[in-house]
């Protein structure tokens, strides 16, 4: 049976948190499209896709929690946080994420909408 697409996003946005960037790759299908930011070059494939997420590998401490999930056939929007902390710097970033699925439950397409404004970088005690 095919992954609904509810499951596959908070699934999803659990790895974002927790990884490992292979197992965020596997949720997407072998031609899958993401754009992240928006107005981004697309990235294609598997290999492309791993090298944006390989990137959250490097910070220790992450979280994330969703805040809407709206689901329709097969296409779901969701806004959540994702808080990173590296050294005395925390960044929260709080972007709405796009998905379209394919008949196996794998996201073919994903665009995230944020930018700079979504994004704030403190400094921790």
């Amino acid at each position: 049976m095919a992954a609904q697409p509810r499951d596959v996003v908070e699934q999803y946005v659990k790895l974002v948190a927790t990884g490992p960037t292979d197992d965020i790759v596997k949720l997407y299908a072998a031609d899958a499209v993401v754009e992240d930011p928006i107005g981004s070059e697309p990235r294609r494939g598997h290999d492309a896709i791993r090298e944006l997420y390989a990137a959250l590998e490097h910070v220790s401490e992450r979280q994330t929690e969703i805040h809407t999930l709206k689901v329709a056939g097969k296409h779901a929007a969701v806004s959540f946080t994702l808080v990173t902390k590296f050294g005395d710097q925390q960044m929260t970033l709080s972007p709405i994420d796009i998905m379209e699925f394919d008949d196996e439950g794998k996201i073919v397409l994903m665009r995230a909408y944020w930018g700079q404004d979504d994004m704030a970088v403190t400094k921790q005690p």
